[in-house]
């Protein structure tokens, strides 16, 4: 373990000695890459011609009026392949070509980064691999399908749960003898320094967007900026644009599964403890004797029982708030959002209005809050017909 990489207590290389040389290796390239001129005009002119960026704030008539003030979202579903990961995947591709790595592998659980990794794969002509649990491959096939249509190889992987965390593991695993030519490209703000300092750089494109088009459309700063916490990328990513703004709120929704109450476990930030977990110490859902414990949610993105350390940084200090929304709250919202905007929201994201519909009264009607809506619905269409077929009936 080094002391690099900390946010307050949280952080730092907690790995097998044969991944420091990586780490060190990626640390270096990207100190010295990413404020090169010449890179942040490549990686600038991909995010705007290939990715779709800057991507709207729209005005959400539905939700404002369920909420009783003024309720925007930041359309990351939007982006080319439907989520905000492109953003880090397009960085940390390029941030591979510079370093003359031409294997990447990446871990998914609802299959978007997965899916970012391999669209980048393809349009930089690398060799991917994608490690995923074989309970988020049955729940998740249209991402699967598309991965393979792209050229990458996805790779089950049968242990424990067969979740997000199981997928992390088996990739740390194979990087460990695959050092020399693979770039292991890491989906979200969590795991070893410097992939939380990497990943939240990439995404910070959300907040300093959201930032301007708040101006320059309200003529101000937003209420409370809001966004679903798993690992935490696309949250950090927004929150990046607002954190020294004090007078905004930042509010984390977590996945809370068949509620807090059920004794099942989610919502790490809210009920774990202080642990180390696929390299980084952070909150954890853990036992008495440490052993982590298996998370649930609807969502497979979401389905993680740690969480990235600047987010248990920003928790510690008071700085952002992080509250839960239920399987059941979710589904809900989830058909809110389509049949009233015509929006079908990622499972993920929705966590975020489900939350917002429980807070009637809470936000004066001029208020403003803004919502990352990280991703598009398509991939979760078929498990929200199983779970309410009635709908469709």
């Amino acid at each position: 373990m080094k002391h690099k990489g900390r946010y307050g207590d949280f952080g730092g290389y907690y790995v097998p000695e044969v991944l420091l040389p990586a780490l060190e290796e990626m640390e270096a390239a990207f100190e010295k890459w990413h404020g090169d001129a010449g890179f942040r005009a490549e990686l600038e002119r991909l995010l705007t011609d290939y990715a779709g960026r800057p991507t709207p704030l729209y005005r959400s008539p539905a939700v404002s009026d369920a909420v009783g003030c003024e309720v925007y979202l930041k359309r990351e579903d939007l982006m080319h392949g439907g989520a905000h990961k492109l953003n880090n995947t397009l960085g940390q591709g390029l941030l591979a070509k510079y370093m003359n790595k031409h294997k990447l592998i990446a871990e998914t659980g609802a299959g978007q980064h997965g899916l970012a990794t391999a669209t980048i794969g393809a349009m930089l002509g690398m060799e991917v691999k994608v490690f995923m649990g074989v309970t988020d491959i049955e729940r998740q096939m249209p991402n699967v399908q598309k991965m393979k249509l792209l050229g990458a190889e996805v790779i089950p992987v049968r242990g424990a749960s067969g979740t997000l965390k199981d997928a992390i593991n088996e990739a740390l695993r194979y990087w460990t003898s695959h050092v020399d030519d693979t770039f292991y490209l890491f989906g979200t703000a969590a795991g070893p320094h410097p992939y939380p300092t990497v990943v939240r750089h990439f995404q910070s494109v959300i907040g300093m967007e959201t930032r301007a088009q708040c101006l320059e459309k309200l003529g101000r700063l937003p209420t409370l900026v809001t966004a679903c916490v798993g690992g935490g990328s696309n949250a950090i990513g927004i929150f990046a644009g607002f954190i020294d703004d004090k007078d905004v709120q930042l509010v984390g929704v977590e996945a809370a599964g068949y509620g807090l109450d059920s004794g099942k476990h989610a919502c790490t930030l809210q009920k774990g403890s202080v642990g180390v977990l696929h390299g980084a110490r952070s909150y954890v859902l853990q036992d008495e004797h440490g052993q982590i414990i298996e998370s649930h949610s609807v969502s497979a993105g979401l389905d993680y029982p740690g969480v990235g350390p600047e987010h248990c940084y920003l928790k510690d200090t008071g700085r952002a708030r992080y509250v839960g929304a239920t399987d059941e709250e979710v589904l809900d919202a989830f058909l809110f959002l389509t049949r009233k905007e015509g929006i079908f929201p990622a499972f993920e994201s929705v966590h975020v209005i489900a939350w917002l519909l429980t807070q009637r009264g809470a936000f004066k009607p001029d208020d403003v809050i803004v919502v990352n809506l990280s991703g598009r619905g398509d991939k979760d269409v078929d498990a929200f017909i199983r779970y309410r077929p009635e709908t469709v009936r």
